[in-house]
């Protein structure tokens, strides 16, 4: 079961997926990707994600391609080794900022009592 939280942090719209990202949940994602789609600074927290295949991987890209042309800078933040390591293997880190921690994200602060949060599929809320 795939859980998606859509957070506006520091400037940042931020979307963290909890769950794997497969054949069964990508399309999950990429509605939660119609959301992020704007000129703002996106990150992409995938720390929540134990597992990507061929297909979360596939609506991941589509998602970044769909931000960055509407004028959007996206940050994706692999937070597990085998998830950075599948996404260098692919040459992902070569077409966006890739970083393995939160903490590598400049100006990224603990979310305020004003921010808000959405949270989206199966299981939210």
């Amino acid at each position: 079961m795939l859980t998606i939280a859509i957070e506006h942090r520091q400037g940042w719209l931020t979307c963290r997926p909890q769950g794997d990202l497969d054949a069964s949940s990508a399309s999950e994602l990429r509605a939660c990707f119609d959301a992020l789609v704007r000129p703002a600074p996106v990150l992409i927290d995938l720390s929540g994600v134990p597992f990507l295949d061929s297909a979360g991987l596939g609506a991941l890209v589509g998602g970044v391609r769909r931000i960055r042309e509407a004028g959007g800078a996206v940050t994706v933040c692999a937070g597990r080794r085998s998830i950075a390591r599948v996404l260098r293997t692919v040459g992902f880190d070569r077409v966006v900022h890739l970083v393995d921690s939160l903490e590598e994200v400049p100006d990224l602060a603990v979310p305020e009592d004003d921010d808000a949060v959405l949270a989206l599929g199966a299981g939210a809320g």
